[in-house]
């Protein structure tokens, strides 16, 4: 198990990236921790977590599973965050459900989808709501979702025009992953939290994506980043991919 992350130093953004412990919220942790940001990293399983940062500078482990499915997971957390750093000022929410390859919205496990859903949706927004409140200690608080271009109607590699039905339940996920985004700026609109979502592409996560075409997470990071460092008056309740808009 992980030991009890060390205390913050005052004067360096705090950051939270979920589902962390490889790919893509591993690579986000490193780049924002070259930018001079404390960097905690939370997943299921603390133990891989702590071993995949051993060795990078500015990026600790949550010493517990952070499961955003489960509500007491969610809540030790974030009072970890508390305890150890006092506040938050980057929340990225990463963590997400396995896409459903191979599925087709004809012929659906729909209770294999509702899980899907359930993690991508209704995790995120626990795992947004459980640390607001230490968000709203920040002088510039920032949540970034991540989502996909399969949640897009208007992607033209990815999106559900163009998709033939496959993967649904990991579109209709990540497409609520994105109106949630939505929702949660509207609802902050009069705060300084900012919320976006990003799509970071096609990205070399599980074995053989890099042979049909996945970038390296070293490339997709730098879109989650960006969002996760926009001055106070960026944008708000966008999807974006490389810093640029993206329709959903």
């Amino acid at each position: 198990m992980a030991e009890h992350p060390a205390p913050a130093a005052p004067d360096r953004p705090v950051a939270l990236v979920t589902g962390a412990a490889h790919g893509l919220g591993l690579e986000v942790a490193a780049q924002l921790a070259r930018l001079g940001t404390d960097v905690l990293v939370g997943a299921r399983d603390p133990d891989r977590a702590a071993s995949a940062v051993r060795g990078l500078a500015g990026v600790d482990a949550l010493p517990w599973p952070l499961d955003i499915t489960d509500q007491d997971s969610v809540d030790r957390a974030v009072r970890t965050v508390e305890e150890t750093r006092g506040r938050l000022d980057i929340l990225v929410n990463n963590a997400a459900a396995h896409p459903d390859h191979g599925a087709a919205v004809t012929g659906p496990d729909l209770d294999a989808a509702a899980r899907t859903v359930g993690v991508d949706l209704i995790g995120t927004w626990r795992m947004t709501v459980a640390a607001l409140p230490l968000l709203e200690r920040s002088p510039r608080p920032r949540v970034v979702n991540v989502g996909s271009g399969a949640g897009s109607r208007t992607d033209p590699r990815y999106g559900t025009a163009v998709s033939g039905g496959g993967h649904p339940a990991h579109a209709l996920g990540k497409a609520a992953v994105h109106a949630l985004t939505g929702v949660l700026a509207a609802g902050l609109a009069d705060s300084p939290v900012v919320v976006n979502a990003v799509c970071p592409g096609f990205t070399a996560t599980v074995p053989g994506a890099r042979e049909a075409g996945a970038r390296d997470a070293a490339e997709s990071a730098p879109g989650v980043v960006w969002a996760a460092t926009l001055p106070d008056d960026g944008p708000r309740g966008g999807l974006f991919r490389d810093g640029e808009p993206l329709g959903w």
